[in-house]
């Protein structure tokens, strides 16, 4: 866990120094609405991850590319060097303007346009991926963060998609301030926190007439995966994740209804102590003396600190993101049940 929090950090502060490079690629304020990749950018995080990351080890690198309009092009990208406690020399802002440095001298695009990380079983709506792509996007104002599921690839599909934090919640960051009642003013729930991009994956014309001549030499490959009927492993650990976040869930709203036990007990408090004080003045009345002073109420019953709401809506928005998953993965092994077993009665 160490190691993925280093990584963490490094994403959201490691592109500092890289931060009018990044305003240079911007070609103008329209947000972006789609983002196109290059495969070779595709292959990359695909091979990272499978060099370095292991379970639910998480992985990340820095995005590289140019802005067209309102459509953010990915041509390069670079991983980040996995590093232990051990190498405190380390630094990884100079290690990121050292790679920038060198793809400019061979002529690639250099310029800072996001990070990605995978994630395991779609567990990526975290404080520190919240904390990292704002970052980027306030220094950056297109930069995106795009999430690799390697499990959902394994499966047969490519599960690769972009994400930005949304101008509700990129205010809400700036004041820093996430009470209840700045949460609620800002109308930000789980459903607003990000916004998905549409991705679309472009090769050139070279690359494609030399995948076009690979295809025509391989022999047919075996893709068997893609029908595979089996669902107990992924479904049984996508379930578990779901059960121990709203496990989670359950905590903290038992923390926020002790919160707001405290402030009715405080409120009757304070009523009483007021009521007192009033029948104190009438009895001093009627013996013809001076009222008590007025005394700041605020200072004798001090107000309950309400817990941040930030982290439940976190929890909220990676619970609906399993659910979602859950879903899809359902959805998809259902049309195959039902097509194996169209199979079989013909067979029959």
């Amino acid at each position: 866990m160490a190691a993925r929090k280093e990584g963490s950090g490094a994403a959201g502060g490691g592109f500092g120094a890289a931060k009018g490079k990044g305003k240079a690629a911007a070609a103008g304020d329209a947000a972006v609405k789609q983002v196109q990749i290059d495969g070779l950018v595709v292959l990359k995080i695909i091979k990272h991850y499978q060099e370095e990351g292991q379970g639910n080890e998480v992985v990340q690198g820095v995005l590289l590319g140019l802005v067209v309009d309102d459509r953010l092009e990915i041509t390069n990208c670079f991983p980040f060097p996995q590093h232990t406690e051990d190498d405190a020399d380390f630094d990884e802002v100079q290690y990121q303007m050292e790679m920038m440095r060198s793809l400019r001298h061979v002529n690639i695009d250099h310029l800072h346009v996001g990070w990605y990380q995978s994630t395991y079983y779609g567990s990526f709506v975290t404080r520190a991926l919240l904390d990292s792509q704002f970052s980027y996007q306030h220094a950056i104002e297109e930069s995106v963060v795009l999430i690799y599921d390697p499990i959902k690839t394994a499966q047969g599909s490519l599960s690769l998609k972009a994400y930005r934090l949304t101008p509700k919640l990129m205010e809400v960051c700036k004041e820093k301030d996430f009470s209840p009642e700045a949460l609620k003013k800002a109308n930000i729930a789980y459903e607003n926190m990000f916004e998905e991009v549409p991705i679309v994956i472009k090769n050139s014309y070279l690359i494609n007439v030399m995948l076009w001549e690979l295809e025509k030499k391989s022999a047919v490959a075996d893709r068997h995966e893609l029908l595979s009927l089996a669902s107990s492993n992924h479904l049984g650990k996508s379930l578990q994740l779901l059960m121990d976040r709203v496990d989670e869930m359950s905590q903290d709203i038992v923390k926020y209804n002790t919160y707001l036990r405290n402030v009715s007990k405080q409120q009757q408090q304070k009523h009483q102590y007021q009521q007192r004080r009033q029948q104190e003045n009438i009895q001093r009345q009627s013996r013809g003396e001076a009222p008590l002073p007025e005394e700041d109420i605020n200072k004798l019953f001090k107000p309950p600190q309400p817990p941040a709401r930030m982290e439940s809506l976190l929890i909220a928005g990676q619970i609906n993101t399993y659910c979602q998953n859950i879903k899809e993965f359902n959805a998809q092994n259902l049309g195959k049940l039902f097509m194996a077993q169209a199979l079989q009665d013909y067979n029959n």
